[in-house]
């Protein structure tokens, strides 16, 4: 299911319900965020709504000539400023809908606030839209796989390095959106950009790309944009010249905006991995998840410990692996690893070494439900055994999430009962 779209159909609905005319979406702060998620301006903007405006905010202007479409949580703040506003209307029309259900006595209150009978429908969805909850039955009924965190601690702990996640663990992205204001050198208008996959072509065939991949993308994209390029001063001698130009502008402007903006997303990802030397941090990482030789992966940890360039986050995540690792191994340096992070400051500054008893407490082998270390079974083993002559084609993709083998599992009817145990009338031997 794609949520993402899911939720801009129910958008897209609300808006055409309150039929032709100009249109004022009032939302509040989570609400907003949903509906920027989802919807660029440019788009909204085509289903005649003009302006959006916070529930919350107190300097609104009237606007009579507006219709309302009200988007909201079914908060007691919000409820309370939607009474407020329903006393004092500041649109002609109020088309009211709620993002969950709400108690009978605050409907009453909300009716009762509306003495000038500006609203025109009031809706939570559920009953009146059925239709939109009455999924069809399928011949193979659809089966909920409940999982634990705790069964595998070590994937959330890796480096990743498609697009996606590279952007999302060094640069943060919320909302679609990414704060670029710290990068050195940044111009003005690439301060914040948007990343979305439904509005970014580029974007959406790349994300799931990995980083290598990424950087011959963008020399390609680079040279397409060059060959599009006007060459120097463009000559407009005649009116199918001007007709020419003022068409082709429009898609030149927004390949521009594109060619700039991924070039910079890149650039700072490319500083961010050499800075904090990712990629000696990466193969340590897949190290410590993947093979089982002790005694290179606590020289190999100790090592980068010592390197006064690893960022602190890097070296409590590196020990973490380390603790989850071998956390019972019999020549264990784990309280020696610590004792380096203290010498690093970490302990006096932000007390981070606490977070390794914390891991293995958390996911370490006593608590995990499956054996996310060591294959047991003469299967895996020998699994295990062919992929290692094979080798794999890049060292910092080696690992394998517990996910992954988990699902081949269900597929293949094979999830062990004493794991997994199965509520209703088949059993997860079905495939």
């Amino acid at each position: 299911m794609n949520v993402t779209l899911a939720v801009k159909q129910y958008v897209s609905k609300m808006i055409e319900d309150s039929g032709p005319g100009m249109k004022v979406l009032l939302m509040d702060r989570e609400t907003t965020s949903i509906v920027s998620v989802v919807y660029t301006q440019s788009e909204i903007l085509q289903k005649e709504v003009y302006l959006f405006e916070r529930i919350d905010s107190q300097n609104r202007d009237s606007m009579k000539h507006l219709k309302a479409i009200c988007f909201l949580r079914p908060t007691k703040e919000n409820v309370q400023h939607l009474i407020q506003e329903l006393r004092r209307p500041k649109y002609s029309v109020y088309f009211i809908y709620f993002s969950n259900v709400i108690s009978k006595s605050e409907v009453k209150a909300l009716a009762e606030a509306d003495e000038q009978e500006v609203v025109a429908e009031v809706q939570q969805i559920i009953t009146k839209e059925y239709e939109l909850f009455d999924f069809r039955k399928t011949e193979v009924p659809p089966l909920l796989l409940i999982l634990d965190r705790s069964d595998d601690a070590i994937t959330p702990l890796l480096n990743q390095w498609t697009y996606q996640a590279m952007v999302h663990e060094l640069l943060g992205l919320n909302n679609n959106r990414i704060d670029l204001s710290r990068v050195p050198g940044i111009s003005k208008d690439l301060r914040e950009v948007v990343l979305s996959a439904e509005n970014d072509e580029f974007y959406a065939n790349n994300l799931y790309l990995n980083f290598g991949e990424i950087g011959t993308n963008i020399k390609n994209l680079m040279e397409d944009f060059q060959k599009k390029r006007p060459k120097g001063q463009q000559k407009l001698e005649s009116i199918a010249d001007m007709k020419a130009f003022v068409d082709n502008y429009p898609q030149f402007k927004k390949m521009s905006g594109t060619v700039s903006k991924h070039v910079t997303v890149v650039g700072e990802l490319s500083r961010l991995v050499s800075e904090r030397q990712l990629m000696e941090v990466s193969e340590v990482e897949q190290e410590l998840a993947c093979q089982n030789d002790h005694s290179n992966a606590q020289q190999s940890v100790r090592r980068l410990l010592q390197n006064p360039r690893l960022s602190e986050l890097d070296a409590v995540r590196l020990v973490m692996l380390y603790a989850l690792r071998y956390e019972r191994h019999s020549s264990s340096i784990l309280l020696s690893l610590m004792d380096e992070l203290s010498r690093r400051g970490v302990s006096e500054r932000h007390r981070r070494v606490k977070l390794l008893s914390a891991v293995v407490e958390y996911g370490g082998k006593r608590v995990r439900g499956s054996d996310l270390i060591t294959p047991t079974d003469a299967v895996a083993i020998t699994k295990q055994f062919f992929k290692g002559l094979k080798g794999v084609e890049n060292m910092y993709t080696q690992h394998q999430p517990l996910l992954h083998d988990t699902l081949d599992q269900l597929i293949k009817g094979r999830l062990k009962d004493s794991q997994f145990p199965y509520l209703g009338a088949s059993s997860l031997r079905d495939r």
